[in-house]
């Protein structure tokens, strides 16, 4: 899926705090995870429920982030999520931070979450019904189109 064609089901705000800030008066960048992992649990929480945490673990197997502008505090951020691809055993999130004020987008970062069996110790594939409570959350059948 191509990222510029995402649209956003989930925004959640993020609150800075003054420790946030950095030598150079921006948000330092190892915050940005702090806030993309937050977020990417309320995301499956409000998506999936916390039941699905019983049943599988997710875990997450690759994370990168594209730092495009500083954030300082005390701007008013938000935290776009949404799935950009399903997979047979993992789906990738794709995410961004804005500035709710003038919607400038401050950073991107993809991550691919596995479904892992906790109990045996390895990845499992993806349950049908949790790709098409995901694909329907972010209401986008097109994630259940050409599942590799």
């Amino acid at each position: 899926m191509d990222v510029e064609n995402i649209k956003f089901q989930h925004e959640m705000p993020a609150q800075l705090r003054f420790s946030d800030v950095d030598q150079f008066g921006h948000v330092n960048n190892s915050v940005y995870f702090s806030l993309f992992d937050t977020c990417k649990t309320i995301y499956i929480f409000d998506a999936l429920g916390q039941e699905t945490f019983k049943d599988v673990g997710i875990v997450v197997a690759h994370i990168n982030a594209d730092f495009i502008a500083p954030i300082y505090y005390p701007d008013e951020i938000v935290i776009q999520t949404a799935v950009q691809h399903i997979g047979t055993k993992s789906f990738t999130l794709y995410q961004r931070v804005i500035n709710n004020r003038t919607k400038e987008v401050k950073c991107v970062c993809q991550t691919v979450m596995v479904t892992f069996d906790l109990k045996n110790n390895k990845s499992i594939e993806i349950d049908q019904k949790f790709k098409v409570r995901l694909a329907e959350f972010d209401k986008n059948p097109d994630l259940l189109k050409n599942e590799k």
